[in-house]
């Protein structure tokens, strides 16, 4: 059995779960609504304040799929209820980022400023500190949604291996490589 796809998923109060027909799961709490089609293979129940997720057999596929759609429902009613946050930062000499509302303007060294649209679902805010790196903050209650869209905007200006340059997550550690006077 799957370690992960056999713990039950405990819901907290103000969060309704409920299973559709073709096993789509949607879940409701007080930072909005998700919904998550399931395999038809798995089996999803919601009794006595729990979800409890079981696979028919032991094949492969279904196997994978036990423990993945197990977190994919813990994820939803984490995020329904306290939500997701991913902080970037900027570094680089001029680079800056700024928002109005959903549409986010980064200059990141090129000969023209990024605007990058945020879907709906997600709030951005943008922090300059004088002395530190520029700051995006991206929130949401999708960990699907928050992470794609956070990689997309990292993918910009991906960080380089000499300097360090470029658009990271907070905390992210960038490994450094040696210059051209390391062979001398």
């Amino acid at each position: 059995m799957s370690r992960i796809g056999k713990k039950p998923i405990t819901i907290p109060a103000g969060v309704t779960v409920t299973v559709g027909k073709d096993n789509v799961i949607t879940v409701k709490g007080p930072k909005g609504e998700l919904k998550q089609t399931i395999d038809r293979d798995i089996v999803v129940e919601v009794k006595d304040g729990e979800v409890i997720i079981n696979r028919p057999t032991d094949q492969i596929r279904h196997r994978a799929m036990h423990g993945l759609y197990r977190s994919l429902v813990a994820n939803q009613i984490k995020g329904v209820t306290e939500g997701f946050k991913a902080e970037m930062e900027l570094v680089g000499v001029g680079f800056k980022a700024a928002n109005t509302g959903n549409t986010l303007d980064l200059a990141l060294g090129y000969s023209h400023n990024i605007i990058f649209e945020i879907p709906q679902e997600l709030k951005v805010a943008t922090l300059t500190e004088k002395g530190q790196n520029p700051k995006i903050i991206l929130e949401s209650s999708d960990k699907q949604l928050l992470g794609q869209v956070a990689a997309k905007i990292r993918g910009l200006r991906k960080p380089e291996p000499y300097k360090g340059k470029g658009v990271r997550f907070v905390g992210e550690v960038v490994r450094k490589k040696a210059g051209k006077s390391a062979g001398k």
